[in-house]
C-alpha cells in the first residue's frame, strides 16, 4: 500500500476527468464551464426554445412596446433606452424593475426603480402595491407609465399583470390574456405564475390596512 506521500508524488494532472458547470447569471445568461486540470473553457450554453420561460436570454435589439392602456405600456430595456421609441409613445414614466438596468434619462422622464430578481422564488407579489402606486401616480399626473425589466418577458409582465388584477378586478386568465394579446413575447417565469394565480388583491389591501376597520 502506497504511503500518501508517494501517492502525491505520483499523482498527474492528466488523470483528472474533465468536469463540466452549468452557471445561469442575475442577468439569465447560461454558459458552461469545463475545467480539465487547472485550465477552464467558458462557452455560451445553448437553451432549447420553449425552455428558457422566466430565464431569457436577450440577444437582440427589442423597441416592440406593447400598449396594455393608453396610458400603460411594457417593453424591454431597449425600449426604455431608446430615445425615439420613449418620445414616440409620448412617455413621461418609467417603472425600472429589473436587475442592474440603470435608468438611460433620469433627467427627462420620472423614474421608480426597483431592483427584483427573475428567479422562481422572488416574492414578485410583494413589489405591487409599490409599482400600483406609482403607475397611478402617472395616470393622476395625465403621463403614461412604461414598465420594463431586462427582456420584458417576465418580471415587468408579472407586474402588469398584477395591477390589471388589483386595480381592474380582472381574474388571472383575462389579465394574463390582455398582456399576452399586447406583447405576444411575455413568459413570466413558473414561481411568478404561481404567485399570480394565487394572488388577491383584496387580501393585499386588508394586509396594507386600507380595508380595516
Amino acid at each position: 500500500m502506497q504511503s500518501l506521500a508517494q501517492e502525491i508524488k505520483a499523482f498527474s494532472k492528466t488523470s483528472l476527468r474533465k468536469q463540466c458547470t452549468r452557471v445561469t447569471t442575475l442577468s439569465g445568461r447560461r454558459i458552461i464551464e469545463t475545467w480539465k486540470g487547472s485550465t477552464v473553457h467558458v462557452v455560451e450554453d445553448t437553451v432549447p426554445p420553449g425552455t428558457a420561460c422566466g430565464y431569457v436570454q436577450d440577444t437582440s435589439w427589442d423597441l416592440q412596446v406593447g400598449v396594455i392602456k393608453p396610458h400603460l405600456l411594457l417593453a424591454s430595456q431597449d425600449a426604455a433606452q431608446d430615445f425615439g421609441t420613449l418620445r414616440k409613445f409620448k412617455v413621461t414614466h418609467i417603472l425600472n424593475v429589473a436587475y442592474g438596468v440603470e435608468n438611460a434619462f433620469p433627467d427627462l422622464f420620472i423614474y421608480k426603480t426597483l431592483s427584483i430578481l427573475d428567479l422562481p422564488d422572488t416574492v414578485i407579489t410583494s413589489y405591487f402595491k409599490e409599482c400600483s402606486e406609482f403607475i397611478d401616480q402617472a395616470l393622476a399626473e395625465k403621463g403614461v407609465v412604461l414598465v420594463h425589466c431586462n427582456a420584458g418577458t417576465s418580471r415587468s409582465a408579472a407586474v402588469v399583470i398584477g395591477y390589471l388584477m388589483s386595480k381592474d378586478g380582472m381574474a388571472f386568465d383575462d389579465a394574463f390574456a390582455s398582456v399576452k394579446v399586447a406583447r405576444p413575447a411575455i413568459c413570466p417565469n413558473p414561481g411568478f405564475l404561481e404567485q399570480l394565480k394565487n394572488y388577491k388583491p383584496q387580501e393585499d389591501i386588508q394586509v396594507n390596512g386600507v380595508a380595516h376597520s
